[in-house]
Parts: structure tokens; C-alpha cells; sequence
């Protein structure tokens, strides 16, 4: 069986957007717009300070990596001395991969990842703005492997590039993912932290592991050996929302990948738990906004 984040990202639309690699030497600042995805990005030679303003700076050194969520605009620099440039419109994106200024003393790649907007809160609302993972960091050894493979193919020309990028853009992101929760303090990663929860991953993986079971606030908190008070207010505190409410949103998320894959709006309203497809259309329309039959016909030829 799949564990709840690796069945999570067999559901959810990822699309990796194109990898980067920037290249600086001498004095040079850089801003860049806001952005609403996650955005990754590791340093791999010299060092450098990201800057959201209002005294938000953080040092980054060969070997660090992080994460943007739903990110402010920023600032990329090594000296406060430097007029900030365009960093979007200051090289020719459109033609490279491969951004330089005067040398490579400092050496960075970077990589963003969109969702399905209806995807989207599950991750985004779960990470900070600024998620640093330090090259100090446990799982770094690991990071920086798949950092160097990826550098590689973003330099290269071998054909294939653009699938392999892609892949390996996600396996980084789990890396990350998972350094982050070494580091984490046990609540700030939300629904990710809550997947490390003993007894709140527990309680998540089984209400994917069996999304028809017809799930009380009572069953999911004796299955943890919790009391309902206590369930209830840890899951929302980790999670976000309320136990049944996210039972719910995982409900409609295998429903509308099973559309998707053809199946009839009534074999999905069974599989996800619901005796009539009426109650199964309310459930559907109110995290969708649409109903599932009419989803049914705009995805399936």
C-alpha cells in the first residue's frame, strides 16, 4: 500500500516547470516577482542572500536548498550596495536555461511546480513561505545527489533531458519534503507534519486507505486510541481542518480522478462511500463548484 503522501502525488496534477541555472560573479542583485506555486532552489557553489523585504533576509551557502510557497516578490543578491536588477527581463529566458553574470563564483539552480488549483491547498497551505533546508541538514547528502544529476541535465543536451528533469524534479521535491520534516519542530509543516503524527498519520492513512468506509469522528479517534476532543483538535491544528471535512476533500479527489479515467458518476459515488448519487453530486459540486456529471463530459472523449 501507498503511504498518504505518495498516493497524494499520484492524485495531484504536478506539472514541473522548466529547471534553471544562474551564474554570478563579481557584485550583482536581482528581483524577482511574486510567484503562487512552489519554487525550489539550491545553491551549488559560493553564497548568497534571499530577501523578502521588512527584514525577512536569509544567508544561503553552497549546499543549502529551499523551498518558496505561494512566495512573495524577493531579492537575490551579495551586495546591499547594488541597484536591484530586472532578474525576469535582465536574460534572455526564452532562448536558455542558463543565466550568467560576468562569472560562476555563485552557482544556483532553481525549478517551480504548479498545481490543479483545486489541488493546490493541499501542499501550498501546508508550507511556509520560506522553507530552508541548510546544507547541516541530515538528509543534505541525499539532496545534493539528486542536485548534481539535475545540474547535469539542465547544462546537457542529451536527448531525454526534458523527461529526466521532470522526474528528477520530483523526487527532489519529496527529498525536501522529507529533510524538512527532520528539521521541523513537529506542527509548523501542517498537513505534512501531520502525516509524521503517529497518531494523526495514522489516522490519515486510514481514512485513505478505505475513503468508502462510512468514517465517524468516533471510529477515526478509537482506531488512534484518542479521545474525540482530543482527536478532533490536534487533526485541525496539524492539518487545517476538520477530520470529516478532509475525509470529504479526499473523497472528491479520488472521485474526480476516477471520472477522469471514464468511470459512470454512479460506480464512483459507490466508490467513494456514497449510497445515491444525488448526495455524491451535493459533495462534488460544493468542492468543485461543478456537477460531477457535467465534469464527467467535459474530461472524457
Amino acid at each position: 500500500m501507498m503511504d498518504p503522501l505518495s498516493e497524494v502525488f499520484s492524485l495531484i496534477n504536478i506539472r514541473g516547470a522548466r529547471c534553471t541555472r544562474f551564474e554570478a560573479s563579481g557584485r550583482w542583485s536581482y528581483r524577482f516577482p511574486a510567484k503562487p506555486a512552489v519554487k525550489f532552489g539550491a545553491v551549488l557553489a559560493g553564497d548568497c542572500w534571499i530577501d523578502f523585504g521588512e527584514g525577512q533576509r536569509h544567508q544561503l551557502g553552497a549546499g543549502d536548498c529551499f523551498l518558496l510557497a505561494n512566495a512573495p516578490s524577493y531579492v537575490l543578491a551579495n551586495d546591499d550596495h547594488v541597484l536591484s536588477d530586472d532578474g525576469m527581463s535582465a536574460f534572455d529566458w526564452a532562448q536558455s536555461d542558463v543565466a550568467r553574470h560576468e562569472g560562476n563564483d555563485t552557482v544556483l539552480i532553481a525549478g517551480t511546480f504548479s498545481f490543479e488549483e483545486s489541488d493546490a491547498d493541499l501542499l501550498l497551505d501546508s508550507l511556509p513561505t520560506f522553507l530552508l533546508i541548510p546544507s547541516s541538514n541530515a538528509s543534505a547528502t541525499v539532496v545534493r545527489s539528486t542536485l548534481a544529476i539535475l545540474d547535469i541535465e539542465i547544462k546537457g543536451t542529451q536527448i531525454g533531458a526534458a523527461v529526466l528533469t521532470d522526474r528528477l524534479v520530483d523526487i527532489l521535491l519529496v527529498q525536501v519534503l522529507r529533510a524538512a520534516l527532520i528539521q521541523d519542530d513537529g506542527d509548523s509543516l501542517g498537513w505534512i507534519s501531520a502525516l509524521a503524527d503517529p497518531r494523526i498519520g495514522r489516522a490519515i492513512g486510514l481514512m485513505h486507505g478505505d475513503a468508502a468506509y462510512p468514517w465517524s469522528l468516533e471510529t477515526l479517534a478509537a482506531s488512534v486510541a484518542m479521545s474525540r476532543s482530543a482527536f478532533s483538535k490536534r487533526f485541525k491544528s496539524l492539518v487545517g481542518l476538520a477530520p470529516l471535512d478532509y475525509l470529504l476533500r479526499w473523497r472528491m479527489r479520488l472521485a474526480r480522478n476516477a471520472l477522469r479515467r471514464g468511470s459512470t458518476v454512479a460506480t464512483v459515488a459507490s466508490e467513494v462511500g456514497y449510497s445515491s448519487e444525488s448526495a455524491f453530486g451535493h459533495a462534488f459540486k460544493r468542492i468543485y463548484g461543478i456537477a460531477p456529471r457535467r465534469y464527467w463530459r467535459s474530461v472524457v472523449p
